[in-house]
């Protein structure tokens, strides 16, 4: 499970198919070396909520006839919805790899 997690915030961290597909791209600036979990998953819901801002954008540009054209507006919706996906996925992960380790007896 908390390979599963790995996994994902891995492809999240380096941009894999995952990240690029949702749009996600590893912060700028950050150093050579591995980033805190909890730094990786503040900047990926940053990312997450940059996403649905512009897709929010390019909705209301596309209904207030400002110049998006409808392409535009469907890609960054469906880029939202990816990264919103894979936010949840991350979430549903952690979640059941914490509940796995509370659940172990010692």
């Amino acid at each position: 499970m908390i390979s599963a997690v790995n996994t994902i915030s891995g492809a999240v961290e380096t941009g894999g198919a995952q990240g690029v597909a949702a749009g996600l791209q590893p912060a700028s600036g950050t150093a050579a070396g591995p980033m805190p979990f909890a730094d990786l998953i503040t900047d990926a819901v940053g990312q997450v909520n940059q996403l649905e801002d512009r897709a929010k954008a390019a909705v209301t540009g596309l209904m207030t006839g400002t110049g998006v054209d409808v392409h535009e507006a469907m890609i960054a919706a469906q880029k939202a919805s990816m990264a919103f996906e894979l936010a949840l996925a991350v979430h549903n992960k952690a979640v059941q790899a914490y509940q796995s380790v509370m659940g172990m007896q010692f």
